[in-house]
């Protein structure tokens, strides 16, 4: 039985609490697991967890987080524990974690085979700690010398060097087990806003955008690639409708599945950012996000949000059959994925971290 034949057999099993529960991917403050969430996921009404620089102060924390996590989520539902380790300024794990220089770094020297190198060193840091994906790499082109958000993190302002680079990327950061997840889609280098805080707008043409923007996310889009993020940004070239792409069902469903390809994971940007809280409640976010295309939508911040989140995902599958089967269709791309990258498990539960030769480990 392969891996989308499994998650079929896993979806018919879930209740409809336990379906939706599978499309959310969320944070929270603090350097413990807190019970409640721990319940929640334990009940099979969460898909993941993602972990950010405030929950990690130690590796001692970090492999202890990941250990609790795993532990939490019920056989036989996999586990996805995340983070955003980019290298440069987006990076969450402490030393003697390897932090990688920003992309652009990579970019500049232009050796694909360094790239990779670099990946597969994450890649085995990650999995010695116990994550299963990475939120990476960043395929946007830095179109826009004054973007407040992206510069940097890009690989490049040249396509082809994105391209390049981001596809050595995904490949040696999934050669030791991570899920790569590229972000973010339709491409978040040419806004003047900085989407954590406003809804930036592209107003680039169809042409412009199939010539810069979209070249890396058409060329990934063919690989193994396990995921791609989306950009809570305005293409009025993509959708007249002014819709942001997190929430498009011209960008995500018929641009993203059928014209690029991808049959990854579509997961949607924190739902807690000011680009969507400024605009929309969380319940009409989430049902709008999965509904357009995305599988899982991440609620990085508050619990009480996330369940906010999770019960306006019931209470629409209810009432709507598209609904119900839109979420059955996600939870099945979610769980497939899943399946394919949980092998790290990191330290031994019956070793302590503070005896791990580190230097060792992560080499």
């Amino acid at each position: 039985m392969n891996h989308e034949q499994q998650a079929r057999s896993l979806v018919e099993s879930l209740s409809l609490e336990q379906l939706c529960g599978q499309l959310l991917v969320v944070g929270f403050e603090g350097t413990v697991l807190p019970e409640t969430l721990s319940e929640a996921i334990r009940a099979g009404q969460r898909g993941g967890v993602i972990l950010f620089k405030r929950n990690l102060p130690d590796l001692e924390t970090a492999q202890r987080l990941c250990r609790s996590i795993r532990e939490a989520f019920p056989a036989p539902l996999p586990p996805l524990i995340a983070l955003d380790e980019e290298g440069g300024r987006v990076s969450r794990l402490p030393p003697p974690f390897q932090k990688l220089p920003p992309m652009r770094w990579f970019g500049e020297r232009d050796d694909v085979e360094l790239t990779k190198r670099a990946a597969r060193s994450v890649g085995r840091q990650l999995a010695a700690i116990g994550f299963t994906w990475n939120f990476a790499p960043v395929l946007d082109v830095d179109s826009n010398p004054d973007n407040p958000i992206i510069g940097d993190r890009s690989f490049s302002r040249d396509p082809a060097v994105v391209t390049r680079h981001a596809l050595a990327f995904i490949e040696g950061l999934q050669e030791q087990g991570i899920a790569a997840c590229g972000k973010h889609f339709p491409g978040h280098g040419d806004t003047l806003l900085d989407s954590h805080l406003e809804l930036p707008r592209v107003d680039q043409s169809r042409e412009r955008l199939e010539q810069v923007e979209l070249v890396p996310f058409r060329a990934c889009a063919k690989t193994e690639l396990a995921g791609m993020m989306t950009a809570h940004v305005v293409y009025p070239a993509l959708d007249p409708s002014g819709v942001p792409a997190t929430f498009s069902e011209p960008i995500l469903s018929t641009l993203l599945r059928q014209e690029l390809g991808f049959g990854g994971v579509v997961f949607s940007d924190d739902l807690e950012m000011g680009a969507v809280t400024r605009h929309q409640s969380v319940e009409v976010a989430a049902c709008s996000a999965i509904a357009a295309g995305c599988d899982a939508v991440l609620v990085c911040h508050s619990e009480d949000v996330a369940e906010r989140a999770l019960s306006a995902l019931v209470s629409e599958a209810c009432k709507s059959q598209a609904m119900r089967q839109r979420a059955e269709k996600a939870a099945i791309q979610m769980l497939s994925a899943r399946l394919r990258f949980q092998s790290p498990k990191g330290i031994s539960a019956g070793q302590d971290c503070a005896d791990v030769d580190w230097h060792a480990a992560l080499r």
